[in-house]
């Protein structure tokens, strides 16, 4: 497919309608991370979203798949299926500046209910008279491959050029050979025209070279590069000397 003509993003800005907040001692602007929140500028091609456990990356990430319309679970704008609604009021506050550029394709992964996903997949498919929705997705039913197969061939067959594509901890599958495989993907689409937002943990996905990443700082969301992070700098001491970082981890 012919990489659209863009030379911006789908999404320039996340904006926080601060005047709409009812309640800042609620979840989820209780979180340092959202009750500092005003606008967050998004890179054209590709912008990660780093922290800790707990800071609000994916509640934040959701938020944003929501606004767009996006089911919550996971899927495309197609998707209305339900299992559990957990997730937050926080995307009914957020303003998405958009450029007027619109996508051909769209996604949003969670990892924790892509295995939901992947079960609508076939109910759908077996209840539906036209094509398939599962052959979009390779030759093989997501269920008869493993977490990480059904993550790399979502990657290789579903995410099309000019899509808007939000991947939530996609890592959580992946050896870092399938990590290497993502980058090699992820540079492709990118280059196809794809804007991508991620929530991650993983340096190897960081490093990734065309992006702009914000990492939680003091509970706010703040600007860096991938070498810069504590992710980055945490997983260093222990490639370095393995031994003595396992020494004084497991003698504290």
């Amino acid at each position: 497919m012919k990489a659209p003509d863009r030379s911006d993003a789908f999404i320039r800005e996340v904006r926080l309608d601060r005047a709409q907040v009812k309640d800042w001692g609620k979840y989820p602007y209780s979180l340092p991370m959202v009750s500092s929140l005003k606008t967050l500028k998004l890179h054209r091609g590709v912008t990660f979203l780093v922290g800790e456990n707990g800071c609000g990356k994916s509640t934040l990430l959701e938020a944003i798949a929501t606004a767009w319309g996006f089911n919550p679970e996971g899927g495309s704008r197609h998707f209305s299926f339900k299992t559990r609604n957990s997730h937050s009021k926080l995307h009914r506050d957020l303003r998405l500046v958009k450029t007027g550029a619109m996508p051909t394709d769209g996604y949003f992964l969670r990892a924790e209910s892509f295995y939901n996903v992947a079960t609508e997949i076939e109910r759908l498919d077996e209840g539906w008279g036209g094509p398939k929705i599962g052959k979009a997705y390779g030759s093989k039913s997501l269920h008869e491959q493993s977490h990480g197969e059904s993550f790399l061939a979502l990657m290789q067959n579903r995410l099309r050029p000019g899509g808007l594509f939000l991947l939530d901890e996609p890592e959580a599958a992946l050896s870092p050979t399938g990590l290497f495989k993502m980058l090699s993907i992820l540079d492709q689409l990118e280059s196809q025209g794809s804007q991508f937002i991620i929530a991650t943990h993983s340096p190897i996905l960081m490093a990734f070279p065309r992006s702009l990443l914000y990492e939680v700082r003091d509970g706010a969301l703040r600007r860096t590069d991938f070498q810069d992070t504590a992710h980055f700098a945490l997983t260093r001491r222990f490639m370095d000397q393995p031994n003595r970082f396992l020494e004084d981890l497991l003698r504290s």
